[in-house]
């Protein structure tokens, strides 16, 4: 890069004013010329110069009147391209060329002076006044618009964009489980085509951006896609049913044939019953041993009451979860398991407290669980009672429905979504305006599959979880730190940092967002936007620095790293841009990984291809009526146990324990 020494300012400085001087000289000749009459009236001329003026006037530079006129400013202009001086940030073109014009006219309209009818030193006078004041305007606003345009040519990057530009990986990286989003970004003043290659998707992918930064239509849809086309198993969690699930299944429909087996299609919607599939979360197939009955306790009721995840281990919030775990592990040992379902955990749990207690006291394995409920019992501390248990009868109260009842008490199909076997493609969905009765449900359906697809000699697989912060996954760190060896690929979709951390908790939402190794951002803002622009990193940048004195404007330029994404530009994404970072293989290392790039759909493709879709077909025909006999037969269920458990107690003295205090 060259560099500006003072020797080479100062020998342009010279060449300007040898080039102003020439067109200064040759004006005045034009005024000896022009005007000799009254110089040789006024006896200012003399032989030297008559004769110097004869041989000018032989090369033809004052052929006509302007001619030489319009050679002087032609030096003048020339003069003028370099011109610097005193600067000043409040110049504007409008006052340099007010100057520029007057001058021009007062400069070439003079000619017309010389005709008028008066006396010839009067009109010499006048003449070259006027051009000369015609001159001197020409100057000042000349030097006045190379001021301003070279002030502005040296700020046009005023949002440092070109500065912040960096190479982009253009290579298309594809494998057998890769998601490869076409973009294009910007490069030093030019659009360049690029790939987001998500080569590993096991690693787990966060995908961030507030509502309308396009995280569904310019990604999600094509995580789908590109999964089934690559006989992914699949699971998603579709919060505004049915956005998801409608792409899913006629993609399925189209490229069933890049599996080995055929997936089947699984629906879960509560508001639609005619279109989904009954699905038992707590069947006992699935239920081994004690701790699934935790694990699901724990995420119903931690889903239902966020603010307990932040006082996990209380006793007033352990004491309710236990609770329900002995009410579920009971009825998954009554009978085999032939009434555990969440239905049948939620009616038992409002059977009164003495019929209750003495039911689950015959159950060896829960009866370290329930015996401080049976004490506080035994001895009329209702109070305390009533803060162990009625938490977790309120909430699961709340649960309590026959839309509910029917899709959660039936069995079409389990949740081994990744059974090399029999794959599954399976779309949960939600309604915002009823998340927090169908939040819970969920969690608890995909606390219970993730245990089940966490294995090994499973199936590739991909969770989608669109607005995951809606749904409570208890260790959804470790989802992603293990699932990995067990091809499971998790994408989590999020509006915002601070709406993870309000629902999760500071302590798990910091290691879902630090956790997952590729990330896609949308436009954010705050905190958020802050973490993840120090998250990618900084590149070498050009500073440059201006100082403005009474002659000049002094130019400092220097290297150095800075943030490659500042968290501003992140805050100012459109909808469809995106920054990020992806993640790599150890056989195929990526260098470029991070990207700030406009992902490319083709619009008009995917509306055709959209408008072309079929609805979710009608699964059953279903009636209030069935789903009322449902319902109440549940409850008869219960009561059915309750009363031949009881008659059994009554005849073995040795299963009557309870006996309530006076």
């Amino acid at each position: 890069m060259s560099v500006n020494t003072g020797e080479n300012e100062q020998g342009l400085r010279k060449i300007l004013e040898m080039t102003r001087m020439i067109s200064i000289v040759i004006l005045l000749l034009h005024f000896y010329h022009t005007c000799y009459d009254a110089f040789y009236a006024w006896k200012y001329t003399s032989k030297l110069s008559d004769r110097i003026l004869i041989n000018l006037v032989h090369t033809g530079l004052f052929k006509t009147i302007n001619n030489s006129k319009l050679i002087a400013l032609g030096f003048l202009v020339i003069s003028l391209l370099g011109a610097r001086g005193k600067k000043n940030e409040k110049l504007n073109y409008q006052t340099a060329f007010l100057y520029l014009g007057t001058g021009l006219l007062f400069y070439m309209a003079s000619y017309y002076l010389l005709k008028l009818s008066i006396d010839l030193k009067t009109v010499t006078i006048i003449y070259i006044s006027v051009t000369s004041l015609g001159y001197i305007l020409i100057l000042t606003g000349g030097t006045l618009l190379s001021r301003v345009i070279w002030f502005q040519f040296n700020r046009k990057d005023i949002f440092n964009k070109e500065n912040e530009t960096f190479p982009q990986e253009e290579r298309l990286l594809q494998n057998e489980y890769s998601v490869n989003l076409p973009a294009e970004y910007f490069l030093k003043n030019k659009i360049r085509k690029s790939w987001i290659n998500i080569i590993n998707p096991f690693r787990g992918l966060l995908v961030v951006g507030s509502p309308g930064s396009g995280k569904s239509y310019f990604i999600i849809q094509h995580i789908i896609k590109q999964h089934i086309e690559k006989g992914f198993a699949m699971f998603i969690y579709d919060f505004k049913f049915d956005d998801l699930s409608v792409i899913a299944y006629n993609h399925l429909q189209k490229h069933a044939d890049k599996y080995k087996i055929k997936p089947s299609f699984y629906i879960i919607n509560f508001d639609d019953l005619s279109r989904t599939h009954r699905c038992n979360p707590l069947d006992p197939a699935t239920m081994f041993d004690i701790t699934d009955a935790a694990e699901s306790a724990r995420s119903v009721l931690i889903s239902i009451n966020k603010e307990w995840i932040k006082k996990q281990g209380d006793f007033f919030v352990e004491s309710p979860i236990n609770f329900l775990v002995a009410i579920i592990w009971y009825l998954r040992k009554y009978q085999d398991g032939e009434f555990c379902t969440l239905p049948h955990v939620i009616e038992l749990m409002q059977v009164d407290y003495e019929k209750l207690f003495s039911v689950l006291q015959t159950q060896p394995e829960i009866q370290v669980l329930v015996s401080p409920f049976i004490s506080a019992y035994v001895n009329d501390v209702m109070d305390q009672l009533e803060g162990q248990v009625g938490a977790a009868k309120i909430a699961m109260s709340k649960l309590s429905s026959p839309h509910l009842y029917y899709v959660l008490s039936g069995n079409d199909f389990t949740l081994n979504l990744n059974n090399p076997l029999a794959p599954k493609i399976i779309c949960a969905g939600n309604n915002p305006q009823k998340q927090s009765v169908y939040g819970p449900i969920l969690s608890l359906y995909i606390a219970r599959l993730i245990k089940l697809v966490n294995k090994k000699g499973k199936q590739k697989s991909s969770l989608i979880f669109d607005e995951f912060p809606t749904v409570y996954l208890n260790h959804m760190d470790g989802l992603i730190a293990t699932a990995r060896s067990n091809k499971v690929a998790t994408t989590i979709a999020v509006q915002d940092f601070s709406q993870l951390k309000k629902d999760y908790g500071k302590d798990n939402a910091d290691v879902i967002m630090n956790i997952t190794g590729n990330v896609i951002c949308g436009q954010v803002t705050g905190e958020t936007a802050k973490q993840l622009s120090e998250r990618f990193g900084k590149i070498m940048q050009d500073k440059e620095s201006f100082s403005i004195n009474s002659s000049d404007v002094s130019i400092s330029r220097s290297k150095q790293l800075d943030v490659a994404i500042p968290p501003s530009k992140i805050a100012g994404l459109s909808s469809g841009e995106f920054v990020g970072m992806v993640a790599d293989n150890p056989d195929a290392p990526v260098e470029l990984k991070s990207f700030h790039c406009k992902i490319i759909n083709d619009h008009d493709a995917l509306k055709k291809e959209q408008d072309g879709y079929m609805p979710i077909p009608v699964l059953r025909k279903i009636d209030d009526a069935t789903v009322q006999l449902i319902y109440l037969q549940i409850k008869l269920d219960i009561q059915n146990i309750i009363n031949s458990e009881m008659e059994r107690i009554v005849k073995d003295d040795s299963l009557l324990v309870i006996h309530k205090r006076s």
